[in-house]
C-alpha cells in the first residue's frame, strides 16, 4: 500500500530543491530528484520495491509539478510583451514545459532508484507508517 505522507514529503522536497535548483547552478532538477525520492524511500520504508515505488511517485510528481510552474513562469513573462507577447509566451512556455517533462521522466527513474536506496538504508522490512496501530 502506498504511503502518501512519505511521498508526499519527498514531492515537497523535490519541488523546493528544483525550485532551489533553478537558480543555483550545478544543483539542477535531478539532484532534486534524486534527494526528493530518497526522502519518499526512506520514509516509506519496507525494502527495495516499496522504496522503489515512493521515489517514483515522489520524482513524477514532482517533475510535472516543476515543468507547470516553468510553463507558468514562461507565459507570464510574455504578457510584457502584450497579446502578441503572451501568445507566443505561452507557446514557448509549452515547449519548456515538454520538455519538463521528458526531464520529468528521467527524474522519475532516478528518484525511484534513490527511494530503494533510502528504503535499504532505513533497515526496517516491516515498518508501515500509512497503517495506524491503535485500532
Amino acid at each position: 500500500m502506498t504511503n502518501w505522507r512519505a511521498v508526499g514529503y519527498g514531492f515537497v522536497v523535490t519541488l523546493l530543491v528544483g525550485v532551489v535548483g533553478l537558480a543555483v547552478p550545478g544543483l539542477g532538477q535531478l539532484t532534486a530528484g534524486l534527494i526528493g525520492g530518497f526522502v519518499a524511500g526512506y520514509l516509506g520504508g519496507g525494502g527495495l520495491g516499496r522504496g522503489f515505488w515512493h521515489g517514483l511517485l515522489a520524482g513524477s510528481i514532482g517533475g510535472i509539478a516543476v515543468g507547470l510552474i516553468l510553463w507558468a513562469a514562461v507565459a507570464l513573462a510574455g504578457l510584457a510583451g502584450g497579446p502578441v507577447g503572451a501568445a507566443a509566451g505561452t507557446v514557448a512556455g509549452f515547449g519548456v514545459f515538454a520538455i519538463a517533462a521528458m526531464i520529468a521522466m528521467v527524474m522519475a527513474l532516478e528518484s525511484a532508484v534513490a527511494g530503494a536506496i533510502g528504503a535499504v538504508l532505513n533497515g526496517n522490512e516491516n515498518r508501515r507508517t500509512d497503517v495506524r496501530s491503535d485500532y
